[in-house]
C-alpha cells in the first residue's frame, strides 16, 4: 500500500552543488528503504528530473511560500530538508543578504508537519549569528540531524558558555556513502584507458590523487609544490615510479585564481611527467572511477566540516591523507582508522612517502575502510537511521511530547 510521502527540501542536480549531489544519493536510499513511500523534491528554480519541483526562487523576498504550498499539497508523513546557508540566504537590491530569516519563516509555517533538518555546516566553534540561527532552527524542528559526534558535544560547549539551554532533539547520523561501487584491481586498466590514462608519455601505473571541486580551500598547492621531491624520494627507496593524477573542474568563478594557480602548477608537474590533469564534473560514476585508479587519494582541505570527497574516498576503500585538526574531516579518520593526517608539510610528506613505500599498510587502511562502510556509513544504514528519525519525529507531533535525546557525553 502506498503511503504518505517523505517530502526533501534541498538543492538539487543539475546545479553544481554538493548538497544537491548528497539530496540525490539520500533520496535513492531512502526510496529502497522503503519502497512504499515516494519521496519527491522541492528544490531550486535549477533542479530537474522525475518528481522534483524546482520552485525555490531566491530573488523573491517571501521564496518559502511556494515550498509551503506545495507541501500543504502533498501531504507527507514527515518533511526532511537539507541546509546550508547558501542554500536559503535572500539578498536584497542593496546587496544585504537576510541572515536565513526566509528559512526560519518557512519552518515556521511548515509546522503541522514533522521537520527534519541536516544542516551540512555546523563549525566546532561558532560566530554569534551562526549560535543564534542554529538556536532558533533547533526550537523549530522536530529532529536536527547532525553529521558527527563532535558537533553535539561542541554545541553544548558553545551554548553553555552563552548560558543558553542545549538543544535536545539532536540526533547524529554520519554522511552516508555508497556500499555499491566495487571495482577489482582487473578493472583497473580498462578504466584508465577508458580516462584516457595509457596513452604514451602518460602517467604510470602508481598513483596519487587529487581528486574532486577544485576550489580555494581544497589546497592542492600544498601537495603540488613538493611533490617531485616526494617521487623521487619514493624512487630512492621503491624502485618504483609514482605519478600525481590531479582531476576535477571550478564551480565557484570567485576560486579563478586559485584554480589558475594550481593548474599551473599541475602543468609544470606534467612537463616533467610527473603529473597530469583531467577536466570533468565531479558527480556520478565519473567522479568514483577518477578514484579507482588512485592507490591512494590526498584531501587537503583546510576548511570542511565534513566532505562528500571523503564519502567517496570511503566508498572505495581508497587509504587517505588529510588535514588536522580539521572538523569533520580528522573526526571520520580518527573512527574510521582509515586514513593519515597531517597539520605541516613535513608530516604530509611522511605521510604521503609512508603510503607509496608500504603496501601492506595501504592494505590494512582499506580494510579498515571496508569495516568502517559496512558497519557505520553506508547509505543502507543511513536511511535507516532516517526512518527512525521520521517515526520519532512523527510520534512527537501526534502526542505532543518533544523529542529528546541523550547528551553525547
Amino acid at each position: 500500500m502506498i503511503q504518505a510521502p517523505i517530502v526533501m527540501v534541498s538543492s538539487y542536480p543539475p546545479r553544481l552543488c554538493g548538497i544537491a549531489t548528497f539530496c540525490e544519493e539520500a533520496r535513492e536510499f531512502i526510496r529502497k528503504n522503503d519502497p512504499r513511500r515516494d519521496v519527491p523534491v522541492i528544490s531550486h528554480t535549477d533542479g530537474s528530473g522525475e518528481g522534483v519541483y524546482p520552485l525555490i526562487d531566491l530573488s523573491a523576498r517571501d521564496w518559502w511560500r511556494p515550498v509551503v504550498e506545495k507541501v500543504d499539497e502533498l501531504q507527507p508523513y514527515a518533511v526532511h530538508i537539507q541546509h546550508e546557508y547558501g542554500l536559503y540566504e535572500h539578498v536584497d537590491a542593496r546587496g544585504c543578504g537576510d541572515g536565513n530569516a526566509g528559512f526560519l519563516e518557512m519552518l515556521g509555517a511548515l509546522g503541522d508537519y514533522p521537520i527534519i533538518i541536516e544542516p551540512h555546516t555546523i563549525h566546532g566553534r561558532l560566530r554569534d549569528r551562526e549560535a543564534e540561527f542554529i538556536h532558533k532552527m533547533c526550537e523549530r524542528a522536530d529532529i536536527v540531524l547532525f553529521k558527527c559526534a563532535y558537533q553535539k558535544w561542541r554545541l553544548d560547549w558553545n551554548f553553555r558558555c552563552m548560558g543558553w539551554e542545549t538543544p535536545d532533539n539532536i540526533m547524529v547520523v554520519p554522511h552516508g556513502a555508497r556500499p555499491d561501487i566495487r571495482y577489482g584491481s582487473d578493472d583497473i586498466p580498462r578504466i584508465r584507458t577508458e580516462l584516457g590514462l595509457n596513452n604514451p608519455g602518460h602517467l604510470p601505473d602508481r598513483l596519487v590523487g587529487l581528486i574532486g571541486w577544485i576550489q580555494s580551500n581544497k589546497r592542492w598547492d600544498i601537495l603540488t609544490s613538493m611533490w617531485e621531491d616526494i617521487a623521487r624520494e619514493i624512487k630512492h627507496r621503491t624502485g618504483q615510479d609514482w605519478g600525481l593524477l590531479a582531476a576535477g573542474s571550478m564551480r565557484d568563478p570567485a576560486h579563478r585564481e586559485d584554480y589558475r594557480r594550481y593548474r599551473s602548477e599541475i602543468d609544470s608537474l606534467k612537463e616533467k611527467g610527473l603529473a597530469h590533469y583531467c577536466e570533468f564534473i565531479p558527480r556520478g560514476e565519473p567522479y568514483y572511477k577518477m578514484m579507482a585508479v588512485c592507490d591512494f587519494v590526498v584531501l587537503p582541505s583546510i576548511d570542511e566540516t565534513q566532505s562528500g570527497t571523503l564519502a567517496r574516498i570511503i566508498a572505495l576503500n581508497r587509504p587517505y591523507v588529510t588535514t588536522a585538526p580539521l572538523e569533520g574531516l580528522t573526526a571520520q579518520t580518527l573512527e574510521s582508522g582509515g586514513g593519515l593526517l597531517f597539520t605541516n608539510k613535513r608530516m604530509l610528506r611522511e605521510a604521503v612517502t609512508r603510503l607509496a613505500c608500504d603496501e601492506q599498510f595501504r592494505s590494512e587502511l582499506a580494510r579498515r575502510l571496508k569495516g568502517y562502510l559496512r558497519d557505520v556509513v553506508s547509505w543502507e544504514r543511513v536511511a535507516e537511521q532516517y526512518e527512525t528519525a521520521y517515526h520519532t519525529a512523527r510520534q512527537a507531533r501526534m502526542t505532543g511530547e518533544p523529542v529528546r535525546f541523550p547528551p553525547e557525553f
